[in-house]
């Protein structure tokens, strides 16, 4: 029952939180503080009081694949959205997420191997990022939809339940790998598509990206860190180092 309260209250306020900051202070901010650990850490978290830490800690390989399958997702959305509408932008990022998955799980890599390769990934990918359409204009609807932000939560709470729920069956391997699947990343990229265009969808992917690394860096940590330590200790050193990778990302690539 404590479970089930923090994953019904914790995912909401996240979501709520890093809304509030994207329309505070501008789609980057939003984009780059988004691709914190706010949505893996906790079902982590959860796969280890639910399933055992050993569980968790196989299942983080998966979650590096899967980070890898979300920078297809990111570099396909904002590719798109220059041409088509936010649903089949949606759809054919869904797929490329999936297909990078499969690849990626039927190539034998060590959890180093997978590492480095999702370094690489993330650097190409925002080294070639696609660029807003030069003189593009926002959509009229500048005002958010009545209750979007409830429906954000709503969606966010749900994958959680989902993902958290179905892991005994799933495996650590496949509930690693879907971790990370672009749900938050999905409703910023949406909304903010609908509501200002391409330019905004863009802007928010590319400061999710640029938190990739840190993100990335946070879980692999958690590979070693969660061997010696409390599972409290080992996400405070983590989050440390994110925040310091996010921190050199964010000059560097912003």
């Amino acid at each position: 029952m404590n479970i089930l309260f923090f994953k019904l209250t914790i995912i909401p306020l996240v979501i709520g939180l890093i809304t509030l900051i994207s329309r505070k202070w501008g789609n980057r901010v939003g984009g780059v503080v988004g691709s914190m650990p706010w949505v893996a850490g906790p079902i982590l978290v959860f796969f280890i009081l639910e399933q055992g830490k050993d569980f968790g800690i196989r299942s983080i390989p998966g979650i590096l694949m899967g980070i890898i399958s979300l920078v297809s997702f990111c570099y396909c959305y904002a590719l798109f959205s220059k041409r088509l509408k936010w649903l089949p932008t949606l759809l054919i990022s869904y797929v490329a997420f999936a297909l990078t998955a499969l690849v990626l799980d039927a190539i034998p890599l060590t959890i180093w191997g997978i590492y480095g390769l999702a370094l690489v990934v993330i650097t190409i990918a925002l080294y070639y990022f696609p660029r807003p359409s030069v003189g593009q204009t926002a959509p009229s609807r500048a005002k958010p939809p009545k209750y979007d932000l409830l429906f954000r939560m709503l969606v966010a709470t749900l994958f959680v339940l989902t993902i958290t729920g179905l892991a005994a069956i799933l495996g650590p391997s496949w509930s690693g790998v879907l971790t990370p699947f672009p749900i938050l990343t999905s409703i910023l990229a949406i909304f903010n598509h609908y509501l200002q265009g391409s330019t905004a969808a863009i802007t928010v992917l590319r400061g999710i990206m640029i938190g990739l690394v840190g993100f990335t860096t946070f879980l692999f940590l958690q590979a070693f860190l969660l061997h010696e330590f409390s599972v409290v200790v080992a996400f405070l050193i983590a989050l440390v180092v994110n925040a310091v990778i996010n921190l050199v990302s964010s000059r560097v690539w912003g």
